[in-house]
């Protein structure tokens, strides 16, 4: 069903693979908010995925469906390898990371600094289609790095991926100034440039074009998604999860209900709790809960709860249900 709605062209909205945040217990939040929306793993480097603990760095519930894998490297057979490993766990897609600044990623050759080698990205690409069988591969680039013009670094990108047969290029609006700004400034620091993506849609009018980088709300990305294919959050999905309640009926224009905030929460009580059992700590998951109620009341007695209660051992999912007493009682689930 992914693969026919990345062919068609039809409309995404996606949740940005982010590192230390979107691990299985994130994306099974998220999930809870969105059932349509395209969720990320973490970047997962090619060699971990055929050397490493598979069972940790790529496990997932089958709920998270629509579901893609973020790999890093640039070694051909072993971008081929992790791609054919994915492919059979049943991501429904395979996208390639030419776009993180960190100077671990630039050690290995991979990342953002790939963004000057668009001939090698291409036959990356080459390789993982050859091995990943009809799912989708895909690549997540900036619009540059250092003192390259963003107008020949980025189309001489998505022209070499293109012509490989990249199914889609997710570009982030804004530099990587790999030289002298840290991996958090790179998010920051760099002024976005999103016409620039919405020129260079006009240009590959046929193939997916996504824009990501510095979208504050579900607004400013359903008003990309009326010029691009689609639009990903990152930050505002994570720190204000609530936002994604709404994604399936204003993006997908799914007529339903929007999900309750009370039957999340006690969907992901009874998660920790089999989390727990198996030897995890509650912590693992309220993390990535802690923005569910932003902007309403209640919403700091709830992150107060999360934050100190969590990380207490021995704890359940009954520290979430305890925070979701305190903003009933506060009047949240009616605001």
């Amino acid at each position: 069903m992914y693969h026919k709605i990345l062919k068609n062209k039809e409309k995404i909205l996606a949740v940005a693979p982010m590192m230390d945040w979107t691990d299985c217990h994130c994306r099974l939040f998220h999930r809870q908010l969105t059932r349509h929306a395209l969720l990320y793993t973490e970047m997962v480097v090619a060699d971990a995925v055929i050397h490493g603990a598979r069972d940790r760095l790529l496990r997932f519930d089958p709920a998270e469906h629509p579901l893609a894998v973020q790999l890093g490297g640039s070694d051909l057979e072993k971008l081929a390898e992790a791609a054919r490993i994915c492919a059979g766990l049943g991501f429904d897609e395979i996208n390639l990371n030419v776009g993180c600044p960190s100077d671990r990623v630039q050690s290995g050759t991979f990342g953002a600094c790939l963004m000057r080698s668009p001939d090698l990205v291409a036959r990356c690409v080459a390789a993982m289609k050859a091995a990943a069988g009809p799912v989708p591969v895909t690549v997540k680039c900036r619009i540059g790095v250092d003192e390259q013009e963003p107008r020949d670094a980025l189309w001489a990108l998505a022209g070499h991926v293109v012509e490989a047969g990249a199914d889609a290029l997710w570009v982030h609006a804004r530099k990587a100034w790999l030289d002298g700004l840290s991996p958090k400034e790179n998010r920051d620091v760099p002024p976005l440039d999103y016409p620039l993506v919405h020129a260079l849609k006009r240009d590959f009018p046929n193939h997916f074009i996504g824009i990501n980088g510095g979208l504050a709300n579900l607004d400013q990305a359903v008003e990309h998604v009326g010029a691009m294919d689609g639009a990903m959050l990152g930050r505002a999905a994570y720190q204000t999860p609530g936002i994604l309640a709404d994604v399936d009926q204003r993006v997908y224009g799914v007529r339903a209900p929007v999900p309750e905030l009370a039957h999340i929460v006690a969907e992901m009580a009874e998660h920790t709790d089999r989390h727990v059992a198996e030897g995890g700590r509650a912590s693992h998951v309220a993390r990535h809960m802690v923005g569910l109620f932003h902007g309403r009341p209640g919403a700091r007695q709830w992150r107060r709860h999360l934050s100190e209660r969590a990380v207490v051992p021995g704890a359940t999912g009954d520290v979430l249900r305890e925070a979701l007493s305190l903003v009933e009682d506060a009047g949240a689930l009616a605001a």
